[in-house]
């Protein structure tokens, strides 16, 4: 989870290739992301909601 001091919470493709490069890093930990959260002023965006993971 992180914020958007924009207060605009929608993902940004930054955002979007770290989470893809956390996800695989935690694989060989056996690790599982569930979800990644972003908050703005003007509400969350879930990852896992957008089918972004």
């Amino acid at each position: 989870m992180h914020n958007h001091p924009s207060g605009d919470p929608t993902p940004s493709r930054p955002d979007i290739e770290m989470t893809k490069q956390i996800i695989t890093a935690g694989k060989a930990l056996s690790i599982v992301v569930h979800d990644h959260l972003v908050v703005g002023r003007d509400g969350v965006a879930s990852f896992k909601a957008l089918g972004l993971i």
